[in-house]
């Protein structure tokens, strides 16, 4: 009965699988009356309600859609964070946004009556097709509550039940090629399909790049908070490398991140004391930070939004792994690198829900990464004929 379910946590595969029983049961109750789905669809629901990085593992899907569906009133809803970015993705009809009470890290999230309250009124669009991108049972049912004709997601988190098209997410594949793989089960994409883009303005662009222009090269940006403790490489080494990417290549060193983070960031602050430094910590929203990290020759960081960011505009990514799979969540083209060690426990994507005795502490995945790992991989991105890179794991060789 929980075989399709994939959720590590005992309890809470417990209590989805028997959610899942109870939602079979009432399925043919909740189809009654549904719409018959027209052969094209008119109108397309999208919901990728996470975070950053979710979202824009998702662009070449809602690419994907866009391509598919040309003359199509395409509806893409997110959580509030992602609403700027969002609004930067090409062919959507309007961006809505809904802040699950399970996905907010500030407590404003909404509960799942709420959301299903939200979905309700959207019933009047008549959407043709819902897709999730999600896989969670939660999110499934604020897609049905929407009452689309047709319906498609993973039933790898439950609710497949309220499912048209149900697909088992494979756990061996990236994300965005799960996301690929769920619209093509209910479009046809044209071929040959290319990946996503976020439109930076122009003027944005022109903008940050007077603003740059006079700095020294190479601009090595780095974002020092992991956003979860679970995957926060050590401010410290941070701020080693930083002094040694100054010291040695003469980088002027762009720091990102959000106020909050800056007490990760002061250890890396001091460090760089009298070398050039553009600090735009707490002062760039996401389509700001997307026109910096376009003008960045490496961009060093954890597995984090900001990673996903700078892989959307083309620059390439040093990203220190831990406890998260690069095979599911590394950036795919080679120019990234990842950097990372082999640990029988790891990768043990326990993100949300992390092992106890990895708690309090930074994790032994990422304790054991030092300076001169990730150092070596910033210099062979900036100077691929300079050393060997034996302590790079290219981000195409992880893809399995």
């Amino acid at each position: 009965m929980l075989d399709h379910l994939q959720i590590y946590d005992r309890r809470d595969r417990m209590l989805v699988g028997a959610a899942d029983v109870g939602l079979a049961v009432v399925s043919p109750v909740w189809r009654r009356g549904r719409r018959r789905p027209p052969a094209t669809p008119h109108r397309i629901l999208l919901l990728r309600l996470e975070r950053i990085g979710d979202l824009l593992m998702s662009l070449d899907a809602i690419t994907d859609v866009v391509r598919a569906a040309p003359g199509a009133e395409i509806d893409l809803v997110v959580g509030s964070w992602n609403a700027a970015l969002a609004q930067r993705i090409s062919g959507l009809h309007r961006v809505e946004t809904l802040d699950a009470a399970w996905l907010s890290r500030d407590g404003t999230g909404l509960p799942l009556a709420r959301l299903l309250r939200r979905a309700r009124a959207w019933q009047t669009r008549e959407y043709d097709l819902g897709i999730n991108f999600e896989p969670d049972i939660r999110s499934n049912l604020v897609l049905a509550a929407a009452r689309p004709a047709r319906t498609a997601g993973f039933v790898s988190g439950g609710g497949g039940a309220v499912l048209d098209v149900a697909l088992h997410y494979d756990q061996r594949a990236h994300t965005t090629v799960n996301a690929e793989r769920l619209v093509r089960a209910v479009l046809d994409v044209p071929t040959p399909n290319g990946p996503g883009r976020l439109a930076i303005p122009d003027d944005e662009r022109r903008r940050v790049a007077q603003q740059l222009s006079a700095r020294k090269r190479p601009l090595v940006g780095m974002h020092v908070s992991g956003g979860r403790a679970i995957k926060q490489w050590s401010p410290d080494r941070f701020a080693q490398l930083a002094f040694r990417l100054a010291a040695s290549h003469g980088a002027t060193m762009v720091l990102t991140g959000a106020s909050a983070d800056r007490p990760l960031i002061e250890p890396v602050a001091r460090a760089l004391a009298g070398y050039d430094v553009l600090d735009f910590v707490g002062v760039l929203d996401l389509p700001s930070l997307a026109a910096v990290l376009e003008q960045l020759d490496v961009f060093v960081t954890g597995d984090t939004g900001p990673m996903h960011l700078a892989a959307a505009v083309s620059t390439p990514v040093v990203a220190v792994f831990g406890p998260s799979d690069p095979v599911r969540y590394a950036p795919r083209d080679p120019k990234h690198s990842v950097v990372r060690i082999d640990l029988p426990c790891s990768p043990c994507n326990r993100i949300r829900v992390p092992p106890e005795r990895c708690v309090g502490h930074i994790p032994d995945c990422l304790a054991g990464i030092d300076v001169e790992r990730v150092y070596r991989a910033v210099t062979a991105t900036l100077n691929p004929t300079a050393m060997p890179t034996q302590t790079v794991v290219p981000a195409a060789k992880v893809q399995g």
